[in-house]
């Protein structure tokens, strides 16, 4: 039997070294860029905390300085003034209100605990009440530079819980919320004195009764501080169930509490303007009509500055976090908004005063009757400002500014020292809020952190910006420092893929196996993974002999996993097992870094094919089965399988995972933190792009699916037109629905499941339905990811879209191919599509993520795209009148005629003539939309104007798409293939749907489909082929290379019978000899009894290998080394005889593929490749344990062995046989002993002598072939027989089925073509009664500006029809800018914790082989 493999891939010979290297096998490097790109944001945002912070705390200064009594503003404007500081206090309450309303009705309401709401409206109550005395009663009657002062009080309360609760991680910590408590109280005792001294003085403009109001506003400060009193409390062990309990009814709390601070906010305003403040300033209704336009236009300015500025500053300090850049961008701002306002105000003070008052200058002046000198520079620049309040010209906000720091005690008649107290407040109280919020600076967040993780309150305090985000921090986010840990399946399904579609793939494999790293040591990303390749109908029957192999499409992959190894490691793999299965057969490879490959082979003989049928077999395989041995072990005797001994290792004690499972830390990970990645065969990705989805996972509970950005590759204009199409549904569609509520489809060549979601009720136990009429066929097989995502959807999932996420996967290439692709594609998205609106009511009672209003902007999107066939019609139509000049009437009639033609074709033709007929047609469209185009820019510039209905669809378009592409830098190149798309529009929107639609009853795939009804076996080597006829006998007649070379084989021994075999055959019939391979087969389980045979110091004889061996003493010496570095483990931690017993190793019984299999893997053994696996062996085990020296010493003498003992036995392509393996690793061994000795090392020589040992076995351990545990082999019976078996409809079902089909395909037929013959039939009504009956008049303006005589006259239908279309676009805009954003936030994010690769000394690898 011959196997056949790829001859583009075949193993290298010793003439043949070279080696095409697949694109992405390099390793990742942190571009450059990306740093640039990093540090520069950090920088923006930070920059933008400060500007925004400075602007929020000036503008709310400016406005309470305006409203103050003293000011030298009239009463009317200190009314409208107070007003809009008032609204500054309610604009954040009324924002939160909206955004909790939104989420009880259009998410999800939980109604609260009424104790729990009590409590919290109380404690909101007070907050509210002591705010609005502090804003609006009290900080008017100060100075400006107190108001700057007195807030940073508010952190008081927080710094005595911190106090109380001992939250510091170390114990000299307290010394931070002491030293802001002294500090705070200082600042407080600081305050009065001034005040005291000013009255004192006789300071000018100081208002009365200033003492109470000082008093006032520390009772004040106190209430506010209570506002933030859950961090502590969280960060601390008390009352965590209420807080707990708090969590999950929040939005419903703030509903109510935010009217309350609303309504409290509002009553101390009218309170305290209306009943307590003097009669003269109380409110009158009449003033705030007679403000002037100067008063209203500075209100309104500083209110919309304050208000903005306010939520910006808290955004961009929710993205500092997010970016990782916590000390820069968020802490150290935020931190110096206060001082920064400071300095901005002094510099605008010290340079804009003197325009106010020329001349300026220190003023001397003598009063007799006093008999004292006023020594001052502000005294005469203050008292002129008075003069100033009724010129027109005087900059107002400047001037009240500087009227308000004149009645500080810098304009002290009698000394300006007591200034210094107001100085010494404000450095109090700025560095009691600093160290009371110590623990900011300190916050280490996860790479992807929710907002309620990082901040306690959702809501922002305008009023007091900086400080609020201080305090609001989260003082528990300290803790967090470490994610959970995940494991992910990578599952992809092959269905004959080409030799390069499987290179992509398996690079990408191989990629994330290299930067995962060894599974036994931990990764700052906190996963582990294992790969599992599905191959469909993988196995053919020889037609003479009827012999099962595996086929041509499995030979190549396994061409392609050697090659890759190779790639990567420059050596073959080290460890393989051969498995048969109830469903065909399965090839176990352990990865580089020794994560596992495993590639099922299915037989569809034995088990249903089809992708989702595999997706069952492994969701079933890998959640159902696998996840409760791994969490369940059973405890057994381990095997005599040494070569496995690092894949069975649990915590010290003897457990045999099922299917080798390399960690066994899955059975401490929870089925939410279980991702299985869906993929193609073709799909290459980067690592990257894996736990950028991984992090939407971690980050919301409720994401059950996550996909990522889907490339199509390939060459040629269909490619160039799904290039654009891609973009476009990922660019504006896909961010619609996941901003907006869900993404509809996660598409099964890339996208990350969560193993809950998956396991949840109606998902997975309903995806492994039969279809059994004429809808489910539809709906299940011909979409299955879209149905898949359904089903999550309607159990209350959310599905996410991650645009920095990229997967590349070959799209199709012919147009035959892509019409039959679009076939099944575009009747299941309509089915599932209907599904769920069907379903809306209860989904959205179910889904948090799907509300009313996203059901609605579904349904205008399904009734878009049922009317597109109409609609491109139409615009053909208006094509034909722009190109030929037709009348509107006759222009439609003819549009009508093409599609119809071809729809009745499609009822009566065959599908490749329907195909062809349609390729006819797209090239004349195509043609056709050309002139279109360019007759509708001919047009606009015939009129002088593109301010037409079409014009300005058309430019607003392309305007549109232009930006959309700008905005992603990465594909901006693909907005040149959009006049593709644009002239294809007939061909995909009309004769695609039309096609579809007729063709629904037609379930094949599609793609790949093999034109072979049953492979032919190649014939490699083949020496002579002849087919003889004689008569009525056909003789075949064929003679292989194998069958001479042991023809040659046994005449030369029968002539020498003293001649070795190895010096007389041919190099390549040795390492095909029959004879040769089968004793190789046998040699890893000799080489591993061998090593057994020398760490007994040979005290068993060769006749006892098989026999039982005891434990391995504790006492050896081998367990008293110690001195060794923590990289040491990866090899260390397995000890070959640790096992109990070592049982006779059963002979596993072979199929007929399974040694043409073997045969493959063998070829590792030969003379050649053992050089080269050797030396990359050694190389690898030494890797990072600073003994190149010993390292290369190792390699050179190795080598020279290795070439001593085999130079003149055997040439370079032959297998080795078993004693010569035997003989090779003994005669190794002593030399790699000899030259560990001989190197002195003092601490670790016999661990690091063990691991070139290890080295030396892996390099000669042969492929097993071993036999499926008895539970396994009883789960794929039960699983085949309950949900597998192959489906083998009868005759008459297949018959009722396929008239179910036709019936279902004439009724949607139907219905499209009746709805687009209304649409089409109302608009040539229109056309035929003329625009001047029935339209609608749009003035017409010319570029200049200027209105033409004439209007515009358009069509009602016509123009709701562009309308609603352009407003669609809108919103997908707008949705994407939205997404941009936070896509950028992630990448960012990710960058800063990406993985760097070091780089490796390639120096090392220049050594001869």
């Amino acid at each position: 039997m011959i196997l056949s493999f790829h001859n583009d891939c075949l193993h290298r010979d010793t003439w043949d070294p070279f080696q095409l290297n697949p694109i992405g096998a390099e390793k990742e490097k942190k571009r450059i860029c990306f740093r640039i790109l990093q540090n520069l944001v950090a920088v923006i945002v930070g920059l933008l905390v400060l500007v925004s912070g400075v602007m929020s705390k000036g503008s709310l200064l400016v406005l309470i300085t305006l409203t103050s009594p003293v000011s030298l503003r009239n009463n009317v404007d200190k009314q409208f003034y107070t007003l809009m500081l008032m609204c500054v206090l309610v604009m954040p309450n009324l924002l939160m209100f909206l955004k909790s309303l939104w989420k009880c009705v259009f998410k999800s309401y939980v109604a609260p605990n009424p104790r729990t709401l009590g409590i919290m409206c109380g404690i909101e109550s007070l907050v509210a009440v002591g705010t609005a005395i502090l804003v609006l009663i009290v900080m008017p009657k100060l100075d400006i530079l107190t108001n700057l002062c007195i807030p940073g009080g508010i952190c008081i309360l927080s710094a005595v819980f911190q106090i109380a609760f001992r939250l510091q991680t170390q114990s000299w910590m307290i010394l931070y919320p002491i030293c802001s408590l002294i500090l705070v109280l200082s600042g407080y005792v600081l305050l009065a004195v001034d005040y005291y001294v000013r009255q004192s003085s006789y300071v000018p403009g100081q208002v009365q009764g200033s003492y109470i109001y000082v008093g006032i506003a520390i009772f004040a400060s106190l209430l506010v501080s209570l506002n933030w009193w859950e961090n502590p409390f969280q960060a601390s062990t008390n009352i965590q169930e209420m807080l707990s309990e708090l969590d999950t009814f929040r939005d419903a709390i703030y509903l109510f509490t935010s009217l309350i601070r609303i309504a409290l906010t509002l009553g101390v305003y009218f309170l305290y303007n209306c009943l307590i403040v003097e009669a003269d300033a109380r409110i009158n209704w009449d003033a705030f009509t007679k403000a002037s336009k100067g008063t209203v236009e500075i209100g309104l300015g500083v209110f919309f500055l304050q208000a903005f500025c306010s939520a910006a500053c808290h955004w961009f300090g929710v993205v500092a976090c997010k970016i990782h850049s916590m000390t820069f961008a968020f802490a150290l701002p935020v931190s110096l908004t206060g001082p920064a306002t400071l300095i901005l105000g002094m510099i605008l003070f010290l340079t804009q005063a003197e325009s106010l008052v020329p001349s300026s200058q220190a003023t001397y002046l003598y009063i007799p009757s006093e008999n004292f000198t006023i020594k001052t520079p502000f005294w005469t620049f203050c008292h002129e400002l008075e003069t100033l309040k009724d010129v027109n010209t005087t900059p107002v906000v400047m001037l009240e500014i500087s009227y308000s720091i004149c009645k500080t005690s810098l304009n002290n008649p009698n000394a300006m020292w007591p200034f210094s107290m107001l100085a010494l407040e404000g450095v109090c109280m700025w560095l009691g809020l600093v160290s009371c919020t110590y623990y900011v600076w300190k916050i280490k967040v996860q790479r992807i952190e929710r907002t309620s993780q990082l901040f306690v309150r959702r809501l922002y305090e305008s009023a007091f910006i900086d400080l609020s985000m201080l305090l609001n921090t989260k003082m528990k986010a300290v803790l967090h420092e470490f994610m959970e840990n995940c494991v992910i399946y990578l599952c992809a399904t092959m269905w004959h893929e080409t030799y390069d579609e499987m290179l992509k793939i398996m690079t990408s494999m191989f990629r994330l196996d290299r930067y995962r790293g060894d599974p036994k040591e931990e990764h700052k990303d906190c996963f582990d993974f294992e790969c599992h390749i599905y191959v469909d109908d993988g196995f053919m029957l020889e037609k003479d002999t009827e012999t099962k192999l595996v086929n041509s499409y499995v030979c190549d992959l396994i061409q392609v996993v050697m090659e890759v190894y190779r790639v990567f490691t420059n050596k073959e793999p080290d460890e393989v097992s051969i498995i048969e299965t109830p469903y065909g057969g399965r090839l176990v490879i352990v990865m580089p870094e020794g994560n596992m490959l495993y590639i099922h082979i299915k037989d569809k003989q034995l088990i249903r094919n089809k992708k989702r049928w595999s997706q069952i077999m492994y969701l079933y395989y890998l959640l159902g089965w696998k996840g409760y041995n791994v969490k369940n072990p059973q405890k057994i005797t381990r095997q005599n399988n040494p070569s496995r001994a690092s894949l069975i290792s649990l915590d010290g004690e003897s457990y045999l995972l099922p299917s080798y499972d390399n960690d066994s830390k899955r059975r401490h990970i929870s089925d939410d933190n279980t991702y299985i990645m869906a993929l193609d065969g073709d799909t290459d990705f980067h690592p990257a792009a894996l736990i950028l989805l991984v992090d939407r996972l971690r980050m919301y509970d409720t994401v059950g699916a996550a996909c990522g950005r889907i490339h199509p590759t390939g060459m040629g204009p269909m490619v160039w037109y799904q290039k654009f199409e891609y973009a476009v549904g990922h660019w504006l569609q896909k961010t619609a629905e996941h901003v907006f509520g869900s993404v509809l489809c996660s598409p099964g060549c890339f996208s990350l499941f969560r193993g809950s979601a998956l396991m949840d009720d109606n998902v997975l136990k309903r995806y492994t339905t039969k279809a059994t009429r004429a809808s489910e066929y539809v709906q299940y097989d011909q979409g299955e990811d879209r149905w898949l995502c359904t089903l999550l959807l309607q159990q209350g999932w959310r599905v996410e879209y991650n645009a920095a996420s990229d997967a590349y996967t070959n799209s199709p290439q012919e147009f035959k191919e892509f019409y039959n692709q679009r076939r099944r594609w575009g009747p299941s998205t309509l089915a599932n599509t209907l599904d769920l609106l069907h379903s809306g009511k209860d989904t959205v009672k179910r889904n948090t993520s799907i509300s009313i209003l996203y059901i609605l902007y579904q349904t205008f999107t399904v009734a878009s795209s049922i009317l597109g066939p109409a609609s491109v019609t139409l615009m053909v139509a208006g094509a034909f009148q722009f190109v030929f000049g037709i009348e509107g009437t006759l222009s439609i009639i003819i549009a009508v005629v093409p599609p119809a033609v071809y729809m009745l074709i499609c009822f009566v033709a065959k599908p490749n003539f329907q195909i062809t007929i349609a390729a006819i047609l797209s090239v004349i469209y195509a043609f056709l939309m050309t002139a279109s185009f360019f007759s509708i820019i001919g047009d606009m510039v015939k009129q002088g104007t593109f301010i037409t209905p079409t014009g300005l669809f058309l430019v607003s378009g392309a305007i549109l798409y232009m930006v959309t592409a700008i905005l992603h830098p990465q594909e901006c190149t693909l907005i040149i293939y959009g006049l593709m798309y644009f002239i294809c529009i007939p061909s995909g929107y009309l004769l695609l749907t039309i096609y579809s639609l007729v063709n629904m009853h037609i379930v094949s795939w599609g793609t790949r489909e093999s034109n072979k009804a049953k492979e032919q076996k190649k014939h490699v080597g083949v020496v002579c082929n002849r087919d003889c006829r004689m008569c009525c006998w056909d003789v075949k007649i064929q003679v292989t290379q194998e069958t001479e070379n042991l023809v040659l084989q046994q005449i030369q021994q029968a002539v020498n019978p003293n001649t070795p075999a190895a010096k007389t055959e041919p190099e390549e019939a040795k390492a095909e000899s029959t004879h040769e391979v089968q004793d190789s087969l046998d040699a890893n389980k000799h080489i591993l009894d061998y090593k057994e045979k020398m760490s007994r110091k040979k005290d068993y004889s060769k006749e006892n290998l098989n026999k039982d061996n005891e434990e391995k003493d504790s006492s050896d010496p081998f367990y008293e080394d110690t001195d060794y570095d923590e990289d040491d483990d990866d090899d260390d931690d397995y000890d070959y005889n640790d096992y109990d017993t070592l049982e006779p190793k059963e002979v596993v019984p072979e199929s007929d593929w399974v040694e043409p299999v073997k045969k493959e893997f063998l070829k590792k053994l030969t003379y050649a490749n053992l050089k080269r696996n050797l030396q990359e062996q050694i190389r690898y085990t030494l890797r990072n344990k600073n003994q190149e020296d010993l390292c290369e010493e190792l390699v050179s003498i190795l080598t020279d062995t290795l070439n001593e003992e085999l130079r003149d036995k055997v040439g370079p392509e032959d297998v080795l046989n078993v004693s010569q393996l035997e003989e090779l690793q003994y005669a190794l061994n002593e030399a790699a002993r000899r030259i560990v000795k001989s190197n002195r090392i003092e601490n670790g020589a016999q661990r690091l002598e063990r691991r070139v040992k290890r080295a030396i076995e892996r390099t000669l351990v042969a492929p097993q072939v071993e036999k499926l545990s008895e539970d396994e082999h009883d789960f794929w019976n039960k699983l085949i027989e309950r949900y597998l078996l192959p489906i083998q409809d009868d005759k008459a079902h297949l018959e009722e089925v396929t008239r179910e089909l036709k019936s279902l395909r004439n009724k949607g037929v139907f219905l499209y073509f009746i709805i687009n013959v209304l649409w089409i039939v109302a608009t040539f009504f229109l056309q035929a009664i003329g625009t001047d009956v029935l339209s609608i008049n749009i003035p017409k303006y010319y570029p200049n500006g200027s209105l033409a005589p004439d209007p515009l006259r358009v069509e009602p239908l016509s123009l709701m029809f562009l309308l609603s279309f352009a407003l669609l676009l809108i919103i997908q805009f707008l949705a994407m800018l939205y997404h941009r954003v936070y896509t950028l936030i992630h990448v960012v994010s990710y960058r800063s914790t990406e993985k760097d690769y070091k780089e490796k000394d390639e120096a090392s690898n220049c050594a001869a082989i």
